[in-house]
C-alpha cells in the first residue's frame, strides 16, 4: 500500500508540473498545437471507452453471479444492472460530446 501511495504522489507531482513545462508563447512553438490537441483528445477518449467497457463487463458479471445465487431477485437485479449500464455508458457519451465540441 505504501508503494502505491508513493507512486500516486509521484504521478501527481509530475502532472502538477506539466502546465509549467508547456507554458510557452504561441510564437515559440514549432508545430501547431491543434494536431497535438486532436491526438491527446483521441487518447483520452480511448481511455474513457476502455474504462467504461471494463466497468460494463464487471457490472454484467456481477449481475449474472447475483442471478445465479438468487433467481428470485431477478427483477431487482435486472433493474439495477440496466440503470448502472446507462450511467456507465453516459460517461462515454459525455466524453464524446466534449470531444466533439472542442474540435
Amino acid at each position: 500500500m505504501r508503494r502505491f501511495a508513493m507512486a500516486l504522489f509521484a504521478i501527481l507531482a509530475v502532472c502538477s508540473a506539466a502546465p509549467a513545462a508547456f507554458a510557452q508563447t504561441a510564437g515559440t512553438a514549432g508545430g501547431s498545437s491543434g494536431s497535438l490537441f486532436v491526438i491527446t483528445s483521441g487518447i483520452a477518449y480511448a481511455i474513457a471507452v476502455a474504462g467504461c467497457g471494463l466497468a460494463q463487463g464487471k457490472a454484467t458479471a456481477a449481475a449474472c453471479e447475483g442471478l445465479a445465487r438468487n433467481p428470485g431477485a431477478a427483477g431487482a437485479i435486472r433493474l439495477a444492472l440496466i440503470l448502472g449500464l446507462v450511467f456507465i455508458e453516459s460517461l462515454t457519451l459525455y466524453m464524446f460530446a466534449v470531444l466533439y465540441l472542442k474540435l
